[in-house]
């Protein structure tokens, strides 16, 4: 920061800075609690048992982004889980999307997912549909 004060003297850029300092410089225990008050939090869960799944519906409910790790389940399990947190999602408004093998994002509606991530069997799909 010292660095940029001696570079740029002009006391717009040292207002933004400041503004910046105090946005960012906040305890943990500050940003947890305005986290709560907002309502918008990233949970981060593996299910172990399709009986988990309900939880992961409330999280949605209470409007938080929900990564969900299938790999400690079956795949029938999976399966389960899946189809019930698309109609929970379905029913919400909100979207899910796959970001790795057996990883899933769900999102509630007040939450807007930019970009996607794609899939290895994807890529070679499509690079095989290229070359015919």
């Amino acid at each position: 920061m010292a660095l940029f004060k001696g570079l740029f003297k002009d006391s717009d850029d040292e207002e933004i800075m400041g503004s910046e300092d105090e946005f960012y410089n906040i305890n943990e225990s500050e940003a947890l609690a305005e986290a709560d008050k907002s309502g918008n939090k990233m949970i981060l869960l593996e299910p172990r048992a399709y009986s988990e799944s309900q939880q992961i519906a409330d999280h949605l409910k209470n409007r938080n982004s929900v990564v969900v790790n299938l790999k400690r389940v079956t795949s029938d399990q999976a399966k389960r889980i899946i189809d019930f947190l698309s109609g929970c999602i379905y029913a919400i408004g909100g979207t899910m999307q796959k970001i790795g093998v057996g990883i899933y994002l769900c999102t509630p509606k007040n939450v807007n997912v930019q970009g996607k991530i794609s899939d290895e069997a994807e890529k070679n799909k499509a690079e095989v549909e290229e070359e015919w």
